[in-house]
């Protein structure tokens, strides 16, 4: 009878091989379902910078200027051919304060514009990045045209814009740091 028990009770590589299969198949429902989540939060989003003419834009000592896309990236001294990270955020939303400490870090190695949606007029964007240590350049968006315009109805969004205006591996919610620099890195890789 104890030889029956301690043939029919699983071994220790059955276990594993059990093990490994709910794993793997718990892994890819989670990323059908994030993927899936992705694609319907970004159905709307153009493939392309729905360019606004001139909007007006902070920098990070806290000056006002105004300009189109182009001429920021010109002031930034971003090159001509080079993609930026785009950051849409807003002074109300919490998860894109646990996203601060990421985007800031990036900024240190890569050309970053942050939009501040739905936040206030300059006054207000201006206290909250000062309040908060930002060192950002911010595009005020106060009624979220520029967002409504690129389809993005939740923020945080995180997308590579290339200098031609194309908009490529655009995410909604929250990004890590090493998802934002990876991003970048596979948009270098392969800009087409």
């Amino acid at each position: 009878m104890g030889e029956d028990q301690h043939n029919s009770a699983p071994s220790g590589r059955h276990r594993w091989q059990h093990f490994l299969r709910e794993t793997v198949l718990t892994l890819t429902l989670a990323v059908g379902v994030f993927l899936g989540v992705q694609a319907w939060l970004t159905r709307d989003t153009p493939p392309r910078w729905v360019d606004s003419g001139t909007v007006d834009w902070l920098l990070p000592d806290g000056t006002q200027h105004r300009g189109t896309l182009d001429q920021l990236r010109e002031r930034l001294g971003v090159p001509a051919d080079a993609p930026v990270a785009l950051h849409v955020w807003a002074t109300w939303c919490s998860i894109c304060r646990l996203e601060e400490s990421n985007v800031t870090a990036l900024a240190r190695d890569h050309p970053v514009i942050t939009v501040a949606t739905r936040s206030g007029d300059a006054r207000a964007v201006r206290a909250h990045l000062r309040q908060r240590g930002l060192p950002w350049v911010t595009i005020l968006d106060p009624d979220g045209r520029l967002a409504t315009a690129h389809g993005w109805r939740s923020v945080p969004v995180f997308a590579v814009l290339q200098a031609d205006g194309r908009l490529r591996h655009v995410t909604v919610g929250y990004t890590t740091g090493w998802g934002m620099r990876w991003r970048i890195a596979v948009n270098l890789l392969s800009p087409a």
